[in-house]
């Protein structure tokens, strides 16, 4: 079931937004103040690329925090947003719903990627 997810997924989009996230890391590493940013651009990039069968743990500590709040603020929460509302939208049918899924689990991430772990 992971497979045909991730297959499908891929087909539907998937590979676009993770190519969209990994074009935004490598922007965002070419200077050395946006390297962690772009660091968790590619966390990102990742999980859009295979969310099936993925989940995502938090091992951080206090910096993690402090540079989770900082996150928020200048652009988690709109990102986040805008995952729940792709989640709700592909929970209004049946066959949606494990998409919406993963789309809540990368919510999740954007919110606070720093000190997630994808396993």
């Amino acid at each position: 079931m992971r497979l045909l997810g991730n297959i499908l997924w891929l087909i539907l989009g998937g590979l676009f937004l993770a190519l969209g996230w990994a074009v935004i890391g490598i922007v965002l590493c070419i200077t050395i103040i946006g390297i962690p940013l772009g660091l968790q651009a590619f966390k990102m990039a990742q999980l859009t690329l295979t969310p099936f069968g993925k989940q995502v743990d938090y091992a951080g500590g206090f910096g993690s925090l402090l540079l989770n709040i900082i996150w928020i603020v200048v652009a988690g929460l709109w990102m986040a947003i805008g995952y729940v509302l792709a989640g709700l939208a592909n929970c209004i049918t049946i066959i949606g719903i494990p998409f919406g899924i993963q789309s809540f689990k990368m919510a999740k991430l954007a919110l606070m990627p720093f000190g997630a772990v994808i396993r």
